[in-house]
C-alpha cells in the first residue's frame, strides 16, 4: 500500500477503466464514457499531467453533480454542407461533441478536400491536441481551437477578458510521431497551475498579475484570483509588449472569434459560468475543427518526407551553449507516451485522493493498485 506522500506510478488501463465506470456511475452513457476516459488518458500518456485523470472529479465529475454539464449529449446539427457544419453541443460532454466534430470535419475533407465544423453549447473538451492526432492518423492537416472561462488580460490589461483559448495545429510526419503544437496562448493555462497547487510549488513570476499588474507566485492566490476577477494569466508573450505580449493576445482573440461568431456561441465574460446572483451555470463553451486532405495538395508521403526533413534539420542545427539537443513539437509528448507505457502514469497524493473520493462518492466498485 502506497505511504501518504509518495508518488506512485498507475497503468494506463488501470486509470481507463477506473474513469469509464466513474463517468457510467455519473450517468454516462458507456459508449460516451469510453470516449471521455479516451481523451483524458491520452493527456496522461503524452505526459500532460494538467489535463488527464487529475481532472476527473473537480471539472468533470463535480460538474456533473452541480448539473451544468449534461451526461448524454444531445449532438444537434445546426447548419451543414458538404464541407461546413454548425453542431449545438446543449452543453453535453465536450469529449464526445469534440470527437464526433473532428470526425465529421474528417469525413467532410475526404469528400471535399477542405473541411471545418464549428460549436456552441459545449463544454470542456479536454486536449486540443487528441484532435490534431485524430487528424493526422488520416493523413490530414488539423487545426482546432475552443475558448474558455475568461482568464487572460489584454496587452496592457489586468483583467481576465480572453480564456486560454489553445491554437493547435497537427501533421503527419514520416517519423514514427506526428507533428503536434498544442498550447495556450496564455503563458500558461489553469490546469498548470492547478498543478502546481497540488504539489505545493511556486509558480515563476510572469504568468499570473493582479489587479495592479504585479506578478502572483502562489497558485492558491492565482486559482482564487482568477475565479474572483482579481488576477489573470498574461498572454504568450508576458506582461506588456516588451516580450510581443500582443501577439499572444491577438492569437488568443482569434481563437475567441472562430469559436463564437461563426456558431453564435458565447463568448468573453459570459463564459464565466457564474450568474448574477453568484449561483453556477453551464459555460456555453465553443470550439471549431479544420480537416484539410493532404492528397487534395500532393502525395502524403512526399508531404512526410518534407515534414520530417524540416523537423530533423531543426533538431540537427547548433544548440546553445550546456544544451544537448533541440526538441520538435510532439517529440517531447512522444518520449513520454515511450517512458510511461513501461512505468505507469505517475500519481502524487493529491491525485490519489482526489480519485478515491470520486470512487466514493459515486459509489464505484474498484480497488486501486496503490491500495493493494
Amino acid at each position: 500500500m502506497a505511504q501518504n506522500n509518495e508518488t506512485v506510478y498507475a497503468h494506463f488501463d488501470e486509470m481507463h477503466e477506473f474513469m469509464c465506470q466513474a463517468f457510467i456511475a455519473a450517468g454516462v452513457p458507456p459508449e460516451d464514457a469510453k470516449v471521455c476516459a479516451d481523451v483524458l488518458i491520452e493527456s496522461d500518456k503524452r505526459g500532460i499531467d494538467s489535463h488527464g485523470v487529475g481532472r476527473l472529479k473537480p471539472i468533470y465529475l463535480d460538474r456533473i453533480k452541480e448539473g451544468i454539464q449534461f451526461v448524454k449529449t444531445n449532438f444537434e446539427i445546426v447548419r451543414e454542407t458538404p464541407s461546413t457544419a454548425v453542431i449545438d453541443g446543449h452543453d453535453g460532454m465536450g469529449h464526445v461533441i469534440g470527437v464526433r466534430s473532428m470526425n465529421m470535419a474528417i469525413e467532410k475533407a475526404k469528400k471535399c478536400g477542405l473541411a471545418m465544423v464549428v460549436v456552441r453549447n459545449s463544454t470542456h473538451y479536454g486536449i486540443a491536441g487528441y484532435y490534431a492526432l485524430m487528424a493526422a492518423k488520416e493523413n490530414m492537416i488539423c487545426f482546432t481551437g475552443t475558448n474558455a472561462r475568461p482568464s487572460i488580460a489584454p496587452t496592457f490589461g489586468v483583467e481576465n477578458m480572453l480564456g486560454t483559448n489553445p491554437l493547435t495545429i497537427g501533421f503527419p510526419t514520416d517519423e514514427e510521431f506526428p507533428f503536434v503544437i498544442d498550447c495556450a496562448t496564455s503563458i500558461t493555462q489553469r490546469g498548470k497551475i492547478e498543478h502546481y497547487a497540488r504539489i505545493n510549488k511556486t509558480m515563476p513570476a510572469g504568468w499570473v498579475i493582479d489587479g495592479k499588474g504585479n506578478a502572483v507566485t502562489d497558485p492558491n492566490i492565482a486559482l482564487k484570483g482568477l475565479v474572483a476577477g482579481t488576477c489573470a494569466l498574461t498572454p504568450v508573450g508576458g506582461i506588456g509588449d516588451e516580450l510581443a505580449g500582443y501577439k499572444g493576445y491577438g492569437w488568443a482573440t482569434v481563437v475567441e472569434v472562430l469559436s463564437a461568431a461563426l456558431q453564435g456561441g458565447s463568448f468573453l465574460k459570459t463564459l464565466t459560468g457564474i450568474n448574477a446572483d453568484g449561483s453556477h451555470r453551464p459555460y456555453h463553451l465553443g470550439h471549431w475543427f479544420i480537416a484539410i486532405k493532404i492528397e487534395a495538395f500532393t502525395d502524403p508521403g512526399a508531404f512526410k518526407k518534407t515534414s520530417g526533413d524540416i523537423l530533423r534539420e531543426l533538431r540537427a542545427s547548433k544548440k546553445a551553449e550546456g544544451q544537448s539537443r533541440i526538441y520538435t513539437a510532439g517529440e517531447k509528448e512522444y518520449i513520454a507516451y515511450l517512458d510511461r507505457s513501461k512505468k505507469g502514469i505517475p500519481l502524487n497524493p493529491a491525485v490519489r485522493t482526489s480519485l478515491e473520493a470520486a470512487r466514493d462518492e459515486w459509489k464505484v466498485k474498484f480497488t486501486f493498485s496503490w491500495e493493494k
